[in-house]
């Protein structure tokens, strides 16, 4: 028996399963398309790729609900390929291995040593389950599966005017089972590029790396408020610190591997004279006594390691190591604002995911979210100016829209009423700020009315990444009972 073939609902988690058994890393979609393509057409239903790598699958309604309105179900086909440190897998290669959490109420689904891919694997799963049953009551019938929305929508941005008849969209790429979502924020990317110019190290040094891990990281839009420590700045703080107090000199710096996480881990290389080592190590026990106090309600396994590699003839200029390390110390990063309409929620963040240097290059990438453009601007012009300032050259890409709310939606009050009538209590209606595909949808259909919910999924974008099982099942029943109340077109 497969870990997960008992759990209900039976059909979308035999699917996932199955999902799980195909590498689909953003920008690698490619077995998971076919996969999908081949599954469609076995099932004999109608089955288009559109010019950036969409799936449109089409299903009839089911006998008497031809004039219901038609539903476009959502998902995307990719995940964010994270890993712990320890764990070996190939996520172009290798399986994830999905197991039930037997501790406590063992009502949860992850994965060994790797993010799940429960964003949004449940949510495809879900559509793919609902095309598969003969079972379920619905009108004309469409799925939507986009290419890529982790790693820059481009699914999202190419979808074309003209491929879809629906009129109601239902997004599953939500994480909260008893939130349904009908806005969520903007982003846009922003790339640092610094020249790295070399001198040879001092003499009587010695070489270190240092390295911080164990930190839990998380999704850069939902995790952003919960004060999970972001590794790029606390290795930065203390090399900073370091390099005023002694004759430290990089010869490395890297950290974080996606712009959308937040890091969990990242190392440096340096050089420091011999007379120093001592206080070094000294300052550092010093420095990670103070971090893990500090962090201690939240960042429970954070480690330092320094070890002693092999000799480095060569290192950063001064004046290199200023700049980048000032830059990176400066730079705005985690909630910059809370949103005035609505309690609780992040409207502006900033998030410094990921650092490389790359030969005689430095580059760092940031996310910016914001529910209002003005906010995004600002924030923008922020980072802009701190890298101007220290002399790198930034540009700023993939810039998207956010879903501004649409509070006469009549989809979303048949949701609310179905919902309500379900588990008799009302959901909350809520604005996400993370960056759902919805946005970018109303540019090529803007008469699409649309909301998105799901299931309870935490910690989206890191090796800790789970989904409750019940709540699975009632964002089952919740779909399910939509899909029957959708209304009579006018």
């Amino acid at each position: 028996m497969s870990a997960l073939s008992h759990l209900k609902p039976n059909k979308l988690w035999q699917i996932f399963e199955q999902i799980c058994q195909i590498p689909h890393p953003s920008k690698h979609e490619q077995k998971i398309s076919l996969w999908i393509q081949s599954w469609a057409k076995e099932l004999g239903l109608s089955i288009k790729e559109d010019a950036v790598g969409n799936l449109i699958i089409k299903k009839p309604a089911t006998a008497g609900m031809e004039n219901k309105k038609g539903v476009i179900l959502q998902a995307h086909m990719d995940m964010v390929p994270q890993k712990n440190a320890d764990t070996e897998h190939n996520f172009l290669t290798d399986s994830i291995k999905p197991y039930i959490i037997t501790e406590a109420d063992g009502d949860w689904v992850t994965a060994e040593g790797t993010t799940l891919g429960a964003d949004n694997g449940i949510g495809l799963s879900s559509a793919l389950a609902v095309l598969a049953s003969d079972d379920i009551a619905h009108g004309p019938l469409e799925v939507l599966v986009t290419i890529d929305e982790e790693a820059g929508m481009t699914g999202a941005f190419g979808l074309e005017a003209g491929w879809l008849d629906g009129e109601l969209l239902i997004n599953t790429d939500s994480e909260q089972e008893g939130e349904v979502y009908m806005g969520c924020a903007g982003g846009i990317d922003g790339e640092a590029t610094f020249a790295i110019t070399y001198e040879d190290a001092p003499a009587d040094v010695e070489s270190f790396n240092l390295s911080i891990s164990g930190l839990k990281g998380g999704h850069s839009g939902v995790d952003i408020h919960t004060g999970r420590a972001n590794a790029n700045k606390l290795l930065v703080r203390f090399l900073l610190e370091a390099s005023n107090e002694f004759n430290l000199r990089l010869t490395e710096l890297n950290g974080g591997s996606l712009r959308n996480a937040i890091p969990r881990e990242a190392d440096a290389s340096f050089v420091i004279s011999k007379t120093q080592v001592a206080a070094l190590k000294s300052k550092l026990a010093d420095y990670l006594a103070t971090i893990r106090h500090s962090l201690a309600a939240i960042e429970t396994d954070l480690e330092m390691l320094l070890i002693s590699p092999e000799t480095f003839d060569e290192c950063w200029t001064q004046q290199t190591q200023s700049n980048i390390l000032r830059a990176l110390s400066a730079c705005p990063n985690g909630v910059l604002r809370m949103s005035d309409d609505i309690e609780g929620i992040v409207e502006t963040s900033s998030n410094l995911g990921v650092m490389r240097s790359k030969g005689n290059k430095f580059v760092t990438m940031t996310l910016i979210r914001s529910l209002h453009d003005d906010g995004r601007s600002d924030a923008q012009t922020m980072v802009q100016s701190v890298f101007e300032l220290a002399g790198a050259d930034i540009k700023f890409s993939g810039a998207y829209p956010g879903w501004k709310p649409d509070t006469s939606s009549a989809l979303m009050q048949t949701v609310r009423e179905t919902y309500q009538t379900l588990f008799n209590k009302v959901p909350e209606i809520m604005v996400i700020h993370a960056g759902l595909e919805c946005g970018l949808f109303k540019t090529a259909y803007p008469h699409w009315d649309m909301v998105s919910f799901g299931p309870t999924i935490k910690f989206p974008h890191s090796p800790d990444e789970k989904v409750q099982i019940s709540t699975v099942e009632q964002y089952w029943q919740l779909l399910v009972a939509v899909l029957a109340n959708i209304p009579e077109k006018a």
